[in-house]
């Protein structure tokens, strides 16, 4: 809210907007160099830099600073982020533009396309505690495999509102296309594809942006262990994905920049080891794919507009809403018809 993603710094204007001190903010530094200095123990100081060393000589990994590269994290909500480079890319399709990563206070600032999804892995929460439908949110995988299929059910999780690329605060959560046959088998099942389904949406939305259509999604977080949920997102997008065997790639990045900026290892390509990958490619034709895609969108339309901001007293202009009201109006006028039949 307050930082100039042009300048790299506070923005004064908006700090004098919000009235917020700029002296009190953190100095602005970049993602990966030494920011402060901690004083140890002679013998617990050498301990601790072996340990390093010898992490170090584990690390196996391929770092992704490829431009327009796309990456996608999941957990209770979804971040898909595409690297546009050193150049600001300003959506028109309801994405973000944000600051990706700048590795050392003289490096160049790479920036992102972000396109953000309020519940993920917090739906799979819901169905645990709420519904009850499972114990353990592993449980879910289970469910789902033994359907196969939502059986034509849909589940728009919008619980807090729709987030990229709509936007629309008034949106709830809602299911849809219940038959007599369905069971929370289809439920979980319809869980898991509405993860996949906004992530669709997201894509989408930055093949137009990007003007190139993407041609693989790398994922990583928790819910990426769940293999029917992979597969499912490489049939909807029809598009390959690809999971690395490291599946906490945020932690192990905020290692990498700390250990870059001590000079312990180098972030060039060139100098990065590949890391062992999880291959999904899809499993139904396109025509099956883009069904089930224009279904969800039908759902989505049906899931706006729930909370609206009129008070009931003003939501309906007809002075009948109002039974007390009513009632005297209709026996005024049953008395003065009376009365006029009895006075001729």
């Amino acid at each position: 809210m307050l930082f100039n993603i042009h300048s790299l710094e506070w923005d004064k204007q908006l700090c004098e907007f919000f009235g917020i001190p700029m002296e009190i903010l953190p100095n602005v530094r970049s993602s990966s160099e030494i920011y402060g200095l901690m004083v140890k123990k002679k013998n617990k100081t050498k301990k601790t830099k072996q340990q390093q060393q010898q992490k170090s000589k584990n690390l196996i990994i391929k770092v992704f600073f490829i431009r327009k590269h796309l990456y996608y994290s999941k957990f209770k909500g979804c971040f898909l982020l595409c690297n546009t480079g050193h150049k600001c890319v300003f959506s028109d399709h309801g994405l973000l533009t944000t600051v990706a990563y700048k590795l050392g206070r003289d490096k160049p600032v790479y920036y992102a396309l972000e396109g953000s999804v309020a519940i993920a892995g917090a739906v799979i929460r819901w169905l645990r505690d709420n519904l009850g439908i499972i114990k353990t949110s592993e449980e879910i995988e289970k469910l789902a495999k033994e359907v196969g299929t939502s059986y034509g059910c849909y589940f728009v999780p919008a619980f807090s509102g729709l987030y990229a690329p709509y936007w629309e605060p008034s949106a709830r959560g809602i299911i849809c296309g219940l038959t007599q046959f369905t069971n929370k088998c289809h439920i979980a099942f319809a869980a898991l594809e509405a993860v996949c389904f906004q992530t669709r949406e997201i894509l989408d939305a930055m093949n137009r942006d990007c003007g190139i259509p993407l041609s693989h999604l790398q994922v990583d977080g928790g819910m990426t262990s769940n293999k029917i949920l992979m597969q499912l997102q490489a049939d909807i997008l029809y598009i390959p994905v690809v999971k690395p065997s490291m599946p906490e790639t945020t932690a192990l990045g905020a290692a990498m920049a700390a250990g870059a900026a001590e000079g312990v290892w180098s972030l060039e390509p060139e100098d990065l080891s590949a890391v062992t990958m999880e291959r999904f490619e899809p499993q139904i034709n396109a025509e099956e794919s883009e069904i089930r895609y224009s279904t969800w969108k039908k759902a989505v339309m049906k899931s706006m507009g729930w909370v609206t901001t009129q008070s009931p007293e003003s939501g309906d202009p007809s002075i009948f809403c109002s039974l007390p009201l009513g009632f005297f109006i209709v026996s005024s006028m049953v008395m003065l018809i009376g009365a006029r039949y009895i006075s001729g």
